[in-house]
């Protein structure tokens, strides 16, 4: 059933970057990157296979194509996600209230980029960038939450440039096989969950051992 109403969405998206090259990707990004639920795998994923194929080329250069192709869909990015942004930072939580449906930005979604945000600070600004389904509904929530504009731009880009340089590499080297890169992203999604749970375990370790580090230091010269 949800195969069946997303295959003219994705139908859609193939020919809208076929046609329009690389207008087609920085719009398709934009348009993503703004809370309306476009699979970015399939925007970068019939790119990077237009590249492929020769249908989309810089200088006749692969590599500096595939680099050009992330660079735009970066930029399409930053156009849509700035947007949402600042359309949360001005309206607050208003435009959540009466908009957020919308764009599929609930109230549950919104309290849990705002514990995100509490627990691991603006690093979440970029993670969120490399993660499918959260890179579409963040920026709306962390404009709410008037995180600094600079580093939402700077960590949204950088981010999004990764994404989308990595999938459009992914997709270059599958060719015809192309459309197989959702199940790429699905397998990409179980490591970087488990590189999350370590980082944070990390953090945690780390953290214990400077107080209990502090405390004995403190004991030492109390006693001296």
């Amino acid at each position: 059933m949800l195969a069946s109403v997303l295959e003219p969405i994705i139908n859609w998206v193939i020919q809208f970057v076929s046609d329009l090259g690389f207008i087609g990707v920085f719009l398709g990004m934009a348009i993503e990157a703004a809370s309306i639920p476009l699979p970015s795998e399939i925007i970068m994923g019939i790119a990077g296979f237009l590249v492929y194929d020769g249908r989309l080329t810089v200088g006749g250069n692969p590599v500096l194509t595939i680099i050009v192709v992330g660079l735009i869909g970066a930029l399409g990015n930053a156009l849509g996600s700035t947007s949402m942004y600042v359309l949360g930072s001005r309206g607050g939580r208003p435009v959540l209230n009466k908009y957020g449906k919308y764009v599929h930005v609930t109230e549950e979604k919104f309290e849990r980029v705002e514990g995100w945000l509490k627990k691991y600070g603006d690093k979440i600004i970029f993670i969120g960038q490399l993660l499918p389904v959260i890179r579409t509904f963040i920026s709306l929530p962390l404009g709410i939450l008037k995180v600094n504009f600079v580093k939402f731009r700077i960590y949204t880009f950088v981010g999004a440039f990764i994404w989308c340089t990595l999938l459009a590499t992914v997709s270059y080297f599958l060719g015809e096989e192309w459309k197989r890169l959702t199940e790429y992203i699905h397998q990409f999604e179980i490591v970087i969950a488990f590189a999350l749970a370590a980082a944070i375990a990390y953090f945690i370790i780390k953290k214990v051992y400077k107080r209990r580090k502090a405390k004995i230091e403190g004991k030492i010269e109390t006693e001296e």
